[in-house]
């Protein structure tokens, strides 16, 4: 195993809280990782490595699922990632009225006031100063793969980009997601901060460069994993905004997991995450602006169309 050197460091995020923070939500995580030599108590390369495997809910983490053994992550960050091995949705985001209560009239086609494939419920979750929407649409409930299509609103609608390829989480979809269920999160979430294990490409959002971000082993096709958080996208599904995706904080508490990430596809389904080419993730990173209010809106077809 290789030692983990976590050291503070600078960056426009604010650091997680003091080292109780870091232990405690370990010991009721239900990880299966194990340390040689660790005793009653682990030895602190142990627990910063522990620690590091949470953050994500990708399938990267080392002992905690099919797939992902051998995974493992190499924290050099100052800060406690994840206790969620498999990340969970957002905390719903503001929009005009409630969500719930909106009507389900079904897709909204044509209208370029509106998202394609999007139905009435949906569409009113996304906030009304939201000027960007990453569009992702899986192809279906329990698939593990997706498109996405990056939006700008303009004066005559909102104009898309290209169609991208992507990854989601093994099983597919859900509206409930919960702790290693092995599914993504169906909702509308803010994107607030970024960082990666490369240097800022040129984000306009908040980036943290940082070790924390190495990851190596290989997923639930044995697929590399190597890169896969060169580039990376906090989805603001129980994730503190203005800290940085290695953030420990969980608004919703630890059951509901976090660390729910766009980042570069490794070429197999994630634990919850949304992964794209790495040249996709960058121009993402270039793109999406604070001033404009970025949204992700994620899930499969039918359920965006509700």
């Amino acid at each position: 195993m290789a030692s983990s050197d976590i050291r503070a460091h600078g960056g426009r995020h604010r650091a997680p809280s003091a080292a109780d923070r870091l232990l405690a939500p370990l010991t009721g995580s239900g990880s299966r990782l194990s340390f040689a030599g660790s005793g009653s108590r682990l030895p602190f390369t142990a627990v910063a490595l522990l620690t590091a495997a949470s953050v994500c809910g990708c399938g990267v983490v080392g002992g905690t699922g099919a797939g992902s053994a051998g995974a493992r992550l190499a924290v050099r960050a100052a800060w406690t990632p994840d206790a969620a091995p498999h990340a969970q949705p957002s905390a719903r985001p503001s929009a005009p009225g409630d969500p719930q209560a909106a009507p389900d009239a079904g897709p909204l086609h044509g209208d370029p006031a509106h998202l394609p494939g999007l139905g009435r419920r949906t569409a009113a979750r996304i906030p009304a100063d939201a000027r960007q929407v990453v569009l992702v649409t899986g192809a279906g409930r329990n698939s593990s793969r997706s498109h996405v299509v990056l939006y700008r609103r303009t004066a005559s609608g909102w104009q898309g980009g290209a169609t991208w390829p992507a990854h989601n989480a093994l099983k597919g979809w859900t509206a409930d997601h919960r702790l290693g269920d092995l599914r993504s999160p169906i909702g509308v979430f803010t994107l607030s901060d970024a960082g990666g294990l490369l240097a800022d490409p040129g984000a306009k959002l908040p980036y943290d460069r940082s070790g924390g971000f190495s990851v190596s082993g290989t997923g639930f096709d044995g697929e590399s994993l190597a890169g896969s958080f060169d580039y990376v996208i906090a989805i603001d599904y129980n994730h503190v905004k203005g800290t940085s995706p290695l953030d420990w904080g969980r608004p919703q508490g630890a059951d509901k997991g976090g660390g729910i990430w766009l980042h570069v596809d490794h070429g197999g389904p994630t634990h919850a995450c949304v992964s794209l080419a790495k040249s996709h993730m960058k121009e993402l990173l270039r793109t999406l602006d604070p001033a404009l209010h970025p949204v992700i809106v994620m899930g499969d077809a039918a359920a965006l169309a509700k």
